[in-house]
């Protein structure tokens, strides 16, 4: 039943879409908040800077360090210096995620992957989805290539359990069918760092986050004026091109970027579900994303932040029809228009020991689908948040964080328009002793216009051992996903199904423990992390398959674990390993798409100064599925490996020449059940940029 919305969500009548999705297989978000900054200051600024100019500022020197002080405090509360490690891995660097403050990853609990935009650059992705492919604990389901519809269960989860953040805002989809968040068309040209966030997080965010939380953090202006710009091309008629300028001068901050990607004949049907005599037809995907991140410090305590970004999609693909279900003559069209904004003004006082943020997000997503034989439709979900938080530091390393939300969603379609509210209020306390034990602890009230209050937490210590270097973290937290406002409220007559106003949220409890270990200096790096999430709630259908109610619970438990080594200097290497058992709690049956073993691994290598070459290998087991039509459940989709070489060689400052081999192979796999993944494929390109080309 999972698949057959997955199979169907473009094609099939409403009523399967809806009610499929309710399942939490795939979809797209419901009502939860953000704590984090729209501009966030995780990365040291580039080294080079023009002369602060004494024509216009006469103010003493020390006056002027102190103003630049002021307004550095402002972008992050005070931490000690952090030094940073050659090994790959992520304890040598600064997250944002987990406690809404900007943190060393040492000193974390938290089971967390960091990408950053060098990652990006030399392994090429192209697209979020293709980041969080190798990821541990994640599992990754696309219905075909660039564009189709794109899940991702984490830690063996639904789909519509993990939150997805853009630079504070939470951009789910309030217009979805179940809330799961639809990657596709998530774009990577611009992101300065990803943080994969594990384990249950609504204590500081609210619901949808049972799984964990996806923040993405794009670009922010710093230094001289820097122009960049890319092309290119490959197999599949692909057409990529980006285009950005970034900088800062004195107190203002800019970065605008623009990214094409567009795909014209990718195979997606499988031949054998074809009828005789009927060719396929690939897939077409174009994207457009323009995106723009603005700073201004209107003085020495009162920063503004804007965040703009629009996406403008289209994917033309084969849906099914008739019955028995075959692949359609014809291609059906799924277009979508995403709107992503936050305003934020940051107030900053005693040197920035206390920084309060008041954030203002909207969001707006629009579908539209049409098909053969099928009515046109078209989905709106909008989002308004208003929301406020202090960060304190009452004591070295130690701070208080509390703030307050105000949150309103609405759908409108042609035959539905309603609309939720939900206001909460939080605070965590993130302490430092020694530079030795840490603690984050958190606890969250939610009061929802149609659901009522619900209370979730989370504590999260972790210990430094001397002498050994050993981490040893361990987390406990609570979690509830809210009904949709689809689930609520979409009714559809004509089939006998009705929304139930009367669901409740899906609940979880969750904890894990782990150790990491670091070896030679941090030259070696080590650990292992088991998870266990009790999930009850979980909306169903009812005995009469004419509504929705909740009726079932999960378990999802299992171990990640990792080793890094930078065996030279030229030479690194990392591997990760997942198992998951993830299960119907009351039969013991293992969940749809939750493949029990997952591992992967990259070597990146820099055999000159200007070349840098990488490869990757990345293993999935066997999973259970449906087929394409979702008419058989249970059987066994056979899992596959997949290798994957990039390549890139930089001629001077200005000029970086590139290229890349996808499933080296040619391994041919369907992920899901009914959708053939893309084959052998080799793309090459060329990046500029005025100067530092990445």
């Amino acid at each position: 039943m999972f698949g057959s919305f997955l199979s169907g969500v473009y094609r099939r009548s409403l009523l399967a879409s809806t009610i499929l999705a309710s399942l939490g297989s795939v979809g797209l978000n419901t009502p939860s908040n953000a704590q984090q900054s729209a501009s966030p200051n995780l990365l040291p600024p580039i080294r080079i800077a023009p002369p602060p100019d004494r024509t216009t500022d006469s103010r003493p020197p020390s006056h002027r360090a102190a103003s630049r002080s002021r307004r550095a405090a402002r972008s992050a509360p005070r931490q000690p210096p952090i030094t940073e490690t050659p090994v790959p891995g992520t304890m040598g660097s600064t997250v944002v995620s987990p406690t809404g403050v900007v943190t060393p990853a040492r000193q974390l609990a938290s089971s967390i992957t960091i990408v950053t935009e060098k990652d990006i650059q030399t392994q090429q992705y192209r697209t979020v989805p293709d980041i969080l492919r190798t990821a541990p604990g994640l599992n990754v389901l696309q219905a075909g290539g660039p564009g189709a519809q794109t899940s991702v269960f984490m830690r063996g989860t639904n789909a519509n359990h993990t939150k997805v953040i853009l630079d504070g805002i939470d951009i789910g989809d309030p217009g979805n069918a179940n809330g799961a968040f639809d990657y596709a068309h998530l774009l990577a040209a611009d992101i300065q760092q990803m943080e994969i966030l594990r384990g249950p997080q609504s204590g500081l965010y609210g619901s949808d986050a049972i799984g964990g939380v996806i923040s993405i953090i794009t670009k922010k202006g710093e230094g001289p004026p820097r122009a960049t710009a890319s092309i290119e091309s490959g197999s599949f008629k692909t057409f990529n091109q980006t285009l950005g300028l970034s900088g800062s001068e004195k107190n203002f901050n800019y970065a605008v970027n623009v990214a094409h990607l567009h795909a014209g004949d990718v195979p997606v049907t499988p031949p054998e579900l074809l009828p005789p005599g009927r060719q396929a037809i690939g897939n077409n995907y174009d994207n457009m994303t323009y995106s723009t991140k603005l700073g201004v410090d209107l003085n020495e305590n009162l920063t503004v932040n804007s965040v703009v970004r629009y996406t403008d999609a289209t994917l033309l693909f084969t849906g099914d029809g008739g019955f028995p279900s075959t692949p359609n003559a014809t291609q059906s069209t799924h277009a979508v228009q995403q709107l992503f904004n936050r305003e934020e003004a940051v107030w900053s006082l005693f040197d920035g020991r206390v920084q309060s943020y008041f954030g203002v997000n909207y969001t707006n997503s629009r579908g539209y689908d049409a098909g053969p034989g099928s009515p046109v439709t078209t989905t709106t979900g909008e989002r308004l948040k208003f929301d406020w938080r202090t960060v304190a530091e009452i004591a070295r390393d130690n701070h208080l964080v509390f703030g307050a939300e105000h949150q309103t969603d609405r759908i409108d379609t042609t035959d539905l328009a309603a609309k939720n509210g939900n206001k909460a209020g939080f605070i965590e306390l993130q302490s430092a002793l020694a530079n030795r034990l840490f603690l984050v602890a958190n606890v969250r009230q939610d009061s929802n216009d149609l659901f009522g209050e619900r209370m979730t937490y989370r504590v999260a210590p972790a210990i430094i051992v001397p002498i050994t270097e050993t981490k040893l973290k361990a987390s406990y937290g609570t979690g509830f996903k809210a009904p949709s406002l689809s689930q609520l409220f979409r009714d559809f007559p004509t089939f006998n199904f009705f929304a139930n106003r009367n669901l409740k949220p899906e609940d979880s409890r969750g904890y894990d423990a782990g150790f990491e270990q670091p070896l030679f200096n941090d030259r070696v790096r080590f650990g292992s992390t088991y998870f266990h999430n009790d999930i009850t709630n979980l909306i169903d259908y009812n005995a009469t398959f004419t509504s929705l109610v909740n009726v079932n619970s999960a378990t999802t438990e299992g171990t990640e674990t990792f080793v890094s080594a930078q065996i030279t200097e030229r030479f690194g290497i990392r591997a990760d390993y997942t198992f998951t058992r993830a299960v119907n709690a009351a039969t013991g049956m293992q969940l749809l798409r939750r493949p029990k073993e997952k591992w992967s691994a990259t070597a990146t290598w820099l055999p000159l100064d200007a070349l840098t070459l990488s490869a990757t290998v990345l293993r999935v087991n066997d999973w259970i599925d449906v087929t394409r039509d979702g008419s058989i459940s249970g059987i066994v989709a056979p899992g596959y490996t997949l290798v994957n070489l990039r390549g890139d060689y930089a001629v001077n400052d200005q000029v970086k020449i590139f290229g890349r081999i996808d499933n080296l192979f040619d391994a041919r796999y369907q992920n899901p059940t009914g959708f053939l993944a893309p084959g052998l494929a080799i793309f090459g390109g060329i990046r500029v940029a005025s100067y530092g080309v990445r």
